[in-house]
């Protein structure tokens, strides 16, 4: 089993941008995803299924024969998803950047960065393109 780590934010496009990726990857083996979102701040409650971007990338892999889990978390974003992806013991960490300016990385910092510098596992890194065509 070959297992992946996709951390899934807010916007659609990106987690079926996310999800198209991860399906087209060659298989010799069965495939695993744990779509994971981390809430910034989560007072409400809500769950990783209520996130609309989560349900698409989901359903995207469940058509390509993907199976699929779940995981969440609440807090620093780049430090759940290295502990998530230690706790599943993942092959792979699949992420998805805002596209922050360098001047707003500087200032805000980059949770994909942070999981690039931090992380001993292969990262892939989703780029913007044209989901469908």
């Amino acid at each position: 089993m070959y297992r992946i780590l996709a951390a899934i934010g807010t916007d659609e496009e990106r987690a079926l941008e996310q999800a198209a990726a991860v399906a087209d990857l060659p298989r010799e083996e069965d495939v695993e995803v744990t779509l994971f979102h981390d809430f910034t701040d989560n007072p409400s409650g809500a769950s990783v299924h209520q996130v609309a971007a989560v349900r698409r990338a989901a359903e995207r892999l469940e058509d390509a024969g993907v199976e699929v889990e779940y995981a969440e978390s609440s807090g620093d974003a780049a430090q759940a998803i290295l502990d998530v992806a230690d706790d599943r013991d993942v092959d792979l960490l699949c992420l998805a950047p805002r596209g922050r300016s360098p001047a707003g990385k500087a200032l805000f910092g980059s949770v994909t960065q942070q999981v690039l510098l931090e992380s001993e596992r292969p990262v892939l890194v989703v780029g913007p393109g044209k989901v469908g065509e």
